[in-house]
């Protein structure tokens, strides 16, 4: 049996990728395979990290005279065990491990107002704000209190008067 290392097409239309695989070369393309030995997906956007091979399964099918396809005779040559791009592959996929950072587009084009409650008012703050204060205050305090009294007195005794007016 001659065996062919080739890429199996998967996926939907315009989404393609490819499993690499070990299969009998009078199979069809997307046929029954002996064993898959890889992917290559083409739409990952970093070049270097769209191959993934299982080295070792790769060179015991090349050694037992399995022959690969041209595009991924490429493939092995670059990203195999000893390939030339095996770090540039690591270093990729890494990058694209990574958390994406967004870059802020600015302000959106409408925002709607919303009213934010008001906080509730501590009672324990304003007992501590009357203790805190100085003795002169506390007696400024006292005497506009002593002033208003007189006022609310006449104001009272005004409304007799009219009263007794009226009769």
């Amino acid at each position: 049996m001659a065996v062919a290392i080739r890429m199996k097409r998967m996926g939907r239309k315009h989404r393609e990728y490819y499993r690499i695989c070990a299969s009998d070369r009078r199979s069809p393309r997307d046929g029954r395979v002996i064993e898959e030995l890889g992917t290559y997906d083409p739409h990952v956007p970093e070049t270097d990290a769209r191959c993934t091979l299982n080295g070792p399964r790769i060179e015991y099918w090349i050694s037992v005279g399995a022959q690969p396809s041209d595009a991924v005779r490429v493939l092995i040559k670059k990203y195999g065990t000893n390939g030339t791009h095996v770090q540039q592959m690591e270093q990729a996929r890494a990058r694209l491990k990574l958390p994406k950072i967004v870059p802020d587009a600015g302000p959106p084009a409408f925002v709607p107002e919303v009213k934010q409650p008001e906080p509730p008012v501590a009672e324990a703050p304003a007992a501590e704000a009357v203790t805190e204060t100085p003795a002169a205050e506390a007696v400024d305090a006292t005497e506009a209190v002593a002033a208003a009294e007189p006022a609310s007195e006449s104001s009272a005794s005004e409304p007799a008067a009219d009263e007794a007016k009226s009769e």
